[in-house]
């Protein structure tokens, strides 16, 4: 979607969204911001004010459904939602919990945050039959990782349903677009001790995001570089993908 004015943004205290929310910043356009770090989030609203924007910031655990739900339909009572982006996402260690902890851990924020942003948006969206739906996995989400499986897989899931999703509303007037970034600045990469391929900065990625979303691209993956390796790594017969895993650094 080109130009929107009225943009729902989770996870918008750090990293991309944070990024993208100073990016679309500007005196016409009315920003909807959740996190779940207030402090951090005040300091994200307040910039984007300075450049101009109208901005409505709620303290927010996406994981609790109700209360995402009522918090997007109060969004979109203030301002008709043009653009959400589920963008909301947690990246646990295997150090920090058992196997199941970290996984349930995990697709409760990273696939049920998602569900809990994007329905209640579909049905405003839908009453208009305008507006687009942005999801964020992760180049990760291309093949299950052995150095971290509850993230790769959530992130397989968000991609998959995205992707899903982008034909079954095509009818309904919404746009859906899955977003694939690789290496990016966040805090979840702060914790990544091991050295990350094509790391790039959160403000470049929140451009070549707004990039991908203003021509409704059905997956904006980045960097190409990323792209590239995990596309081969998929095609990879999996003795092969084995023999990576095991050299590969544990999250």
């Amino acid at each position: 979607m080109k130009n929107p004015k009225s943009i729902l943004i989770t996870g918008a205290s750090s990293g991309i969204g944070e990024a993208l929310a100073l990016y679309y910043a500007a005196p016409d356009v009315t920003l909807h911001l959740c996190g779940r770090d207030g402090l951090r989030l005040s300091a994200v609203a307040e910039g984007c004010r300075r450049k101009g924007a109208r901005v409505h910031a709620a303290v927010i655990d996406v994981t609790a459904g109700d209360a995402a739900a009522e918090w997007i339909d109060a969004s979109d009572g203030l301002a008709p939602l043009d653009l959400v982006v589920a963008n909301a996402g947690v990246g646990i260690g295997h150090d920090e919990g058992s196997l199941a902890a970290v996984a349930e851990a995990t697709f409760a924020v990273n696939v049920g945050g998602v569900f809990h942003t994007v329905h209640p948006a579909i049905e405003h969206m839908r009453r208009r039959r305008r507006g687009q739906i942005a999801v964020v996995s992760s180049v990760a989400g291309y093949q299950g990782l052995a150095s971290t499986p509850a993230y790769s897989a959530s992130k397989a899931a968000v991609k998959a349903y995205g992707e899903a999703l982008r034909g079954f509303l095509e009818s309904d007037g919404i746009e859906v677009c899955v977003i694939c970034p690789g290496f990016v600045a966040s805090r979840i990469t702060a914790r990544n001790s091991f050295p990350m391929p094509f790391f790039m900065q959160a403000d470049r990625a929140a451009r070549i995001i707004a990039r991908g979303l203003a021509r409704n691209r059905g997956r904006i993956t980045f960097p190409w570089q990323m792209v590239l390796a995990a596309r081969l790594l998929v095609n990879l017969p999996m003795w092969a993908v084995d023999g990576i895993a095991r050299r590969a650094p544990r999250k």
